[in-house]
């Protein structure tokens, strides 16, 4: 039986798709309550899984995502979100679909 390292998942808070968390980027709140980018995934406190997409951005304001992510009242401004958006854009032309529910199988070893 060959062993596989573990790889973890998160869910996109604007697709709701799941996918590795290399593959997302991380949000998290400043101390002065703004929007910030961790993309080391470093920072401290609550973070919110993203596609660096700007259509994961769009739904996930449209659907006021960014909030109920962070567990905070209202929502925050994603302008820093959507410029590190467009500066970092990767150029691999990945199509942000969200998992069907359902689909994976496991076992009892998680694999």
């Amino acid at each position: 039986m060959v062993n596989t390292p573990h790889v973890p998942e998160r869910t996109c808070i604007g697709c709701r798709g799941k996918a590795p968390r290399a593959q997302l980027l991380r949000l998290v709140l400043t101390d002065g309550g703004e929007l910030a980018v961790d993309a080391r995934a470093i920072m401290p406190g609550r973070g919110a899984w993203i596609h660096p997409d700007p259509e994961c951005v769009d739904l996930a304001e449209r659907r006021r995502a960014f909030g109920r992510a962070l567990r905070m009242r209202g929502s925050p401004e994603v302008t820093r979100v959507r410029d590190w958006v467009r500066l970092h854009r990767a150029d691999s032309g990945r199509v942000c679909t969200p998992s069907p529910t359902g689909e994976r199988q496991t076992d009892s070893k998680g694999g």
